[in-house]
């Protein structure tokens, strides 16, 4: 009876937040001669906190047309910002940037959507050693990390020495199928410097970004290093919970002027598999069965680091400036 009672009182307060919430609004809107679109778009600057706003509101919005404008086809973004016009009633011609704004807020929404949709078909799919594009991209992955140690042979205990598991890296990559070579290459393709040195610190991680004497006053003894191509499926996985979750829209939203894409995913990998081997070394780890307490901590941090709508993780990837003016 408890329960039910408590669970009666609970949808009470909900609706009557709901009635109240829209009154509010409808109040404001009287005295601003604005609605909340136009608030939000005149008085939040571009990026991740406009955007959720925006977002927030037509998914609120208790008409269906607004409901689902945020998950229109992109080609069909601009009818939808005049189908908004009409509806909200307001005037193009006297309000021109409201358009703009609204555009650019739809595509980064909508291209979010369709990002999860491109990365879990990614995901989803098998490496399958008999697909020649597949055997390929490994093979890329092995010259871009070890350019001065050919392969000797495709199924060769030489994959450990980049942190696979056994002879056939094929194996490695069930959990997150294509995505995690995806990542991978990309991270030694076009970072590939920064891969290489990630790389090598795993197998030798004494000292790595610390000097000695660093590591000395760090009263580091040792360093327990660990399996690159392993961890960095593991670090897809992490990003990917990331994606669908919706909290990497807060970076998305900030450094993306228009719909974030593969890679702008594949960026945000290359930089959570930097920081997070700085992470490592600082946790300083007892063994390598401390790696899922590293990992979790790590997250903690980066979804910590997402909840402030200014966030971007990777600047140096940041929207370009044409945006301040949107």
């Amino acid at each position: 009876m408890k329960h039910f009672l408590r669970m009666f009182i609970q949808v009470c307060l909900y609706f009557y937040c709901k009635c109240l919430w829209r009154c509010l609004k409808f109040v404001v809107r009287k005295l601003t001669g604005r609605c909340e679109l136009q608030r939000i778009c005149y008085n939040t600057k571009p990026g991740a906190a406009r955007t959720m706003k925006i977002e927030a509101s037509l998914k609120g919005s208790k008409s269906k047309r607004l409901q689902t404008s945020v998950s229109v086809h992109p080609d069909a973004i601009e009818k939808t910002i005049d189908d908004i016009m009409e509806l909200k009633k307001i005037n193009p011609d006297i309000n021109p940037q409201l358009g703009v704004s609204l555009q650019a807020c739809l595509l980064q929404i909508v291209g979010y959507r369709n990002l999860i949709v491109e990365v879990e078909k990614l995901r989803r799919e098998p490496y399958d050693s008999e697909n020649l594009q597949h055997e390929e991209m490994l093979l890329k992955l092995w010259k871009c990390l070890k350019p001065n140690s050919p392969l000797k042979a495709r199924i060769s205990k030489q994959w450990c020495e980049i942190g696979f598991q056994g002879d056939d890296p094929k194996t490695d990559f069930r959990g997150m199928g294509l995505l995690g070579l995806y990542n991978l290459v990309y991270f030694a393709e076009w970072d590939t410097e920064v891969a290489q040195q990630v790389l090598s610190d795993s197998l030798h991680p004494k000292y790595s970004q610390f000097s000695k004497v660093e590591w000395e006053k760090k009263k580091f003894d040792k360093a327990i290093g660990y399996s690159f191509a392993i961890v960095g499926i593991n670090i897809t996985d992490l990003a990917y919970n990331l994606l669908v979750s919706g909290a990497l829209k807060t970076h998305f939203y900030n450094v993306a002027p228009e719909a974030p894409t593969l890679t702008h995913f594949q960026q945000t990998f290359c930089y959570l598999m930097h920081e997070f081997h700085k992470f490592w070394i600082e946790e300083d780890p007892l063994d390598i069965m401390e790696f899922n307490r590293v990992r979790e901590k790590f997250h903690k941090r980066i979804l910590k680091q997402l909840q402030n709508p200014e966030m971007a993780l990777c600047p140096h990837f940041a929207a370009s400036e044409s945006l301040i003016n949107m």
